[in-house]
């Protein structure tokens, strides 16, 4: 495999990332516009408040065994570009590539934009103006969280810091509130709740009887899609792993304290939501988080919590300038990208190219998508590759063997039961979004398809510049 080439601006990252800022990185990371949003995707496709839960605690366990999984990973190869490296040195140089590519041009870029569209939406909401047009907003705050960045991984650590805490703070306040405040809209939500949940039984059992075990291992399987967009982001610390302070020891546990804090959040605030809203309810709204605040405090509460949603999606952009830039910034610096992406900058030590290139393709999915259209784009693709960056730590294991490691070397509990779950999970979620929104995928394979001649230009061209370059050492 190729050794990656060196910038050409100078000395490489800083190592500022503290545990402290790593595990906000995660948190941050995973906690964006999903939760406030998606649930009422997975209430109506699963049909009865049990089976509801049941998804997101399935997630999370499928979110843990990815993090468990990536932290070894992490610690193996600690460099810039995470899903990159490990695609690049356990497969082949392409496969790291067409990761790279589908993160610009479908899973990263597209995730911006979506959480744009949805930064914006909230913050009109919270401001009384509900209907106004989104996208110059959306524009606007890509553009902010990317200058931001540019100034240095230092800023955007601090701003990332922020915000995590603003928006854990607010889903508290709302978990609490629909938890132990809410008793009386829960008695009065639930007079009919015996009834709801014997409707959603019985469609159940319907289902069930059409269908069987299929019909419900897929219904599960579609109910996974939007689970797992809203608990994706823990390998945004991997992306960074060339920043963070001692990364063999700091890496993993940021991992798995951010990622066990997120799975406890979102299970609580699923429970606050059923409690207040019902299935039925949580079902029927496309803003579950508002509607359950307005339900418990009236119009100050709906306002409340588009203010939140607003701090935690910004916060959410904030964090992609911060981390999946790296990957770019390693394909070029391996000869298959731009190689201007290649240098950082020479004040900020930010790969500064790499973050206009990212903004730049967000900005033109923002101006021609929307948030529904571009989750399961999103999904499909991003899946694929962390499938093959899971199976990757099997080939790994046989090159790099765990007895040949140094003392204290973090290794993954329970392989390969560990890992090999969240691969078959990861094949699921695939295979899910390709039934039940087979044009949508295919549109995503045809765009992934075109990183090949892509990689293959970039590659002939890698390999004449180095050719030139040692000729002329030769002559």
């Amino acid at each position: 495999m190729p050794e990656p080439r060196p910038t050409e601006a100078g000395p490489g990252f800083r190592r500022a990332l503290t545990p402290f800022d790593a595990t906000k990185v995660v948190v941050g990371g995973i906690i964006g516009a999903g939760i406030f949003i998606n649930p009422y995707i997975v209430a109506q496709r699963l049909d009865s408040p049990g089976l509801v839960l049941a998804a997101w605690v399935a997630g999370g366990l499928v979110a843990i065994a990815g993090a468990l999984t990536f932290a070894e990973l992490g610690t193996l190869k600690p460099a810039a570009g995470g899903h990159y490296a490990y695609l690049r040195d356990a497969y082949h140089p392409m496969a790291g590539f067409l990761y790279g590519w589908a993160l610009l041009l479908m899973i990263e870029s597209g995730a911006i934009a979506a959480v744009a569209i949805s930064f914006a939406e909230y913050t009109y909401r919270f401001l009384g103006q509900a209907g106004m047009p989104t996208t110059p907003l959306a524009v606007a705050a890509i553009v902010v969280t990317a200058a931001i960045n540019y100034l240095g991984v230092k800023p955007g650590a601090r701003v990332l810091n922020t915000f995590v805490v603003l928006k854990v703070l607010a889903l508290v306040v709302l978990i609490l509130a629909g938890l132990f405040i809410a008793l009386g809209v829960g008695a009065a939500a639930g007079a009919g709740g015996g009834q709801e949940t014997s409707a959603a039984a019985a469609a159940l059992d319907s289902g069930g009887r059409e269908g069987g075990l299929p019909f419900l291992f897929f219904a599960f399987g579609a109910a996974l899609i939007p689970i797992m967009f809203s608990y994706g982001g823990w390998q945004n610390a991997n992306y960074v792993a060339e920043e963070i302070r001692d990364p063999t020891r700091n890496l993993p546990r940021a991992l798995l304290i951010g990622t066990v804090i997120v799975v406890t959040v979102y299970l609580l605030v699923n429970v606050a939501y059923l409690k207040t809203l019902g299935h039925s309810g949580l079902a029927a709204t496309m803003t579950p988080a508002s509607d359950t605040a307005g339900r418990l405090f009236g119009p100050a509460g709906d306002r409340l919590v588009a203010l939140a949603i607003s701090v935690s999606t910004f916060g959410f952009l904030n964090l992609t300038m911060l981390a999946p830039t790296r990957v770019y910034y390693a394909m070029a610096r391996d000869g298959v990208f731009f190689p201007s992406v290649a240098r950082l900058h020479p004040r900020f030590r930010s790969p500064s190219r790499a973050i206009v290139v990212q903004s730049a393709w967000a900005v033109g999915l923002a101006l021609s998508g929307t948030y529904a259209q571009l989750v399961d784009y999103v999904v499909f693709a991003d899946w694929i590759f962390f499938g093959l960056a899971g199976a990757s730590l099997f080939v790994f294991r046989r090159t790099h063997p765990a007895r040949g490691r140094p003392e204290g070397a973090f290794l993954t509990p329970g392989y390969p039961w560990i890992p090999g779950i969240f691969v078959a999970v990861a094949v699921l979620i695939v295979a899910s979004v390709l039934r039940s929104n087979p044009v949508g995928s295919g549109i995503g394979v045809v765009l992934l398809a075109t990183g090949v001649p892509a990689f293959l230009y970039w590659s002939k061209k890698g390999r004449l510049a180095a050719l030139t370059e040692r000729q002329g050492r030769e002559g």
